[in-house]
């Protein structure tokens, strides 16, 4: 094509498009880009406003100083009413708060001691497959922290990927996959939370590992120890699914906990976690999957749940005071 063609405002002189329309079409992407990252920017602030505000709530209601921030998992919640109770707060009483909508989740704060520990405990938390954004997700995370926190116990129901395991062990987290869920920190950074590229080379805490397998050693607990995959649910994984994550070194899968995790680790926190294998994972048994069998065995095993978890509080209390 010689000489020159329009083609609608653009102009191409001998297959080069002119001087002009370049430089107007890169300030319009940089106008755009600048629109947009604005938006961006007030949507983060939007988010730690939003925490904020939660937070200011909660402090009018109590002014209980949390050290350790424990969120309990499907089934597992009435391990909260064996504590010394100080406050609850439901989560409907704080404006703007996530609710949890799954069975087996209360959807309440309950602020306690164990033996002498100030304990926050999570009564069922909320999950991404519900519909709310990966903000809101971790809202609740950041309000503890910000309550005072220093320590985040994460604790779920999974699907036991690895051969060894089975249903009613308990397998403590020591390494996560992520990279299947929206991370929680992806926009612009919020720097009161955190730095921009927080390093993840050990979220799971060394020292609070070594405190809790001395504390099943202490129990007679037979702890089983891996990594956990989070993927978005709500549906159960399929067998080829399940094939994918044992190959990419998953030992156990559930629907929660690594955003969590995510999240506490920019703000600082302590991080420890521990799965309580509910089913074989899909492949690994030929038995459909429900979420009653999941509640069912995690019922069964909260007996024993309970003495682990108040063993670890009582020595993770011990060493904060150190």
């Amino acid at each position: 094509m010689n000489g020159k063609q329009e083609m609608g405002t653009i102009i191409f002189v001998n297959n080069r498009m002119c001087v002009e329309c370049i430089s107007f079409c890169t300030k319009m992407c940089h106008n755009v880009r600048k629109r947009t990252g604005r938006k961006e920017i007030d949507n983060m602030n939007k988010i730690y406003d939003k925490v904020k505000e939660c937070y200011k709530q909660v402090n009018e209601m109590t002014e209980f100083k949390p050290q350790i921030a424990l969120v309990l998992g499907s089934g597992l919640g009435d391990y909260a009413e064996k504590i010394k109770i100080e406050t609850v707060i439901d989560y409907h009483e704080i404006k703007g708060f996530p609710v949890s909508t799954v069975q087996g989740h209360k959807g309440r704060f309950v602020l306690g001691y164990v033996e002498d520990i100030p304990v926050m405990i999570m009564e069922g938390r909320v999950h991404y497959y519900e519909g709310y954004s990966m903000s809101d997700v971790v809202l609740p995370i950041r309000l503890m922290k910000m309550m005072g926190a220093e320590i985040l116990f994460l604790t779920n129901a999974s699907g036991g990927i690895h051969r060894g395991f089975e249903a009613g062990d308990f397998m403590m987290i020591t390494d996560q996959i992520a990279s299947f869920v929206p991370s929680p920190l992806i926009g612009p950074n919020i720097e009161e939370f955190g730095e921009r590229f927080p390093d993840m080379s050990h979220i799971y805490d060394e020292e609070l590992q070594e405190v809790i397998r001395k504390s099943a050693d202490h129990l007679q607990i037979d702890l089983k120890e891996g990594t956990y995959i989070q993927l978005p649910g709500p549906n159960f994984e399929s067998p080829a699914e399940i094939r994918m994550c044992k190959a990419i070194g998953a030992d156990a899968v559930g629907m929660s906990t690594a955003c969590e995790a995510i999240a506490a680790n920019h703000m600082g926190m302590k991080i420890c976690g521990i799965s309580c294998i509910a089913n074989p994972a899909a492949g690994i048994s030929k038995k459909p999957l429900t979420h009653e069998e999941v509640q069912q065995s995690a019922d069964r095993a909260a007996p024993k749940f309970q003495k682990l978890v108040t063993e670890c509080i009582c020595r993770m209390g011990k060493s904060l005071k150190k």
